[in-house]
């Protein structure tokens, strides 16, 4: 079974009128550190500004956005961004538990906030920023990055191999819903992967888990509607059905009820954004899911 990768883009058929979105590999030598790079245009002059949510995952995103340019680190709420204006710009989404080589530090130094380029990249990464606002294709853009990534090279430790592999047990076994398991998958005790979760991940093996169900769980409301919200949970893991919704609660802001009437809003052309939203990207990119 191909891994997970929760990327959880709150309202989609909406968020997809707004902006265009691709994604490109990188080179060979940030293979084992990157998932892939990810370019978004909008152009929104003349029109109202978008605020574009993204549930929360574990993935650590070095960022080169006007305005929110940083490295982020994993996160446990919801992400919010205003879409305004003309923009073209890049992101890094590297693979969970794999930024710590770049950082020199616990990952759990950046949780659920963001440092700025310089910080971890020094003064390149101003000149790489300048690079990827001026470019003239994705390209270019990519190869801007990738230059700043592999300039000073790093070495996946086998902490970090260990770490980024107890993370794709979660992805690859949707059947992991306790730490426990997760254990056994990974031949670890639960201290160690403890740990390794805090050193080079940045959050605990529980939250891991739980930010793979809930991006499953969105994902089944919007597909399904309103499926049957005491099976959801039980598929999910959880022991009952009041724990699944106010886990789902804390991460999205709306119970399971009110997110799935959202999407189903958004799929007829009955939410509030859908119908001022049509036609207005002036799209640069193809877009990709």
């Amino acid at each position: 079974m191909a891994h997970r990768i929760p990327r959880g883009i709150v309202a989609e058929a909406t968020a997809r009128t707004m902006f265009t979105l691709t994604r490109h590999p990188p080179v060979p030598a940030l293979a084992d550190f990157v998932d892939y790079h990810w370019v978004l245009r909008w152009d929104r002059r003349g029109e109202p500004p978008h605020e574009q949510r993204v549930l929360p995952n574990l993935a650590v995103h070095v960022t080169f956005f006007p305005g929110a340019s940083g490295v982020y680190g994993p996160a446990r709420d919801v992400f919010s961004h205003r879409l305004s204006g003309r923009v073209q710009d890049l992101g890094v989404r590297f693979r969970p538990g794999c930024f710590h080589a770049f950082l020199g530090g616990p990952v759990s130094d950046i949780a659920d906030r963001s440092v700025p380029l310089t910080d971890v990249f020094g003064p390149a990464a101003i000149r790489a920023a300048e690079s990827v606002r001026t470019a003239g294709d994705d390209a270019q853009m990519v190869r801007a990055v990738d230059n700043l990534l592999i300039a000073n090279p790093v070495r996946l430790s086998p902490a970090a191999r260990q770490a980024a592999e107890a993370v794709e047990s979660i992805a690859r076994d949707p059947g992991i819903t306790r730490v426990a398991q997760l254990c056994a998958d990974t031949g670890l005790t639960t201290r160690s992967v403890q740990r390794l979760f805090a050193e080079h991940v940045g959050c605990p093996p529980k939250w891991a888990i739980r930010i793979y169900r809930l991006n499953d769980a969105a994902q089944r409301l919007v597909t399904e509607g309103q499926p049957d919200y005491a099976g959801l949970a039980v598929r999910l893991g959880y022991s009952d059905q009041s724990h699944f919704i106010r886990d789902f609660r804390t991460v999205t802001g709306q119970s399971p009820a009110e997110y799935a009437r959202t999407a189903q809003a958004v799929r007829t052309g009955q939410g509030p954004d859908t119908k001022k939203a049509a036609g207005r990207i002036r799209p640069a990119a193809s877009s990709s899911s």
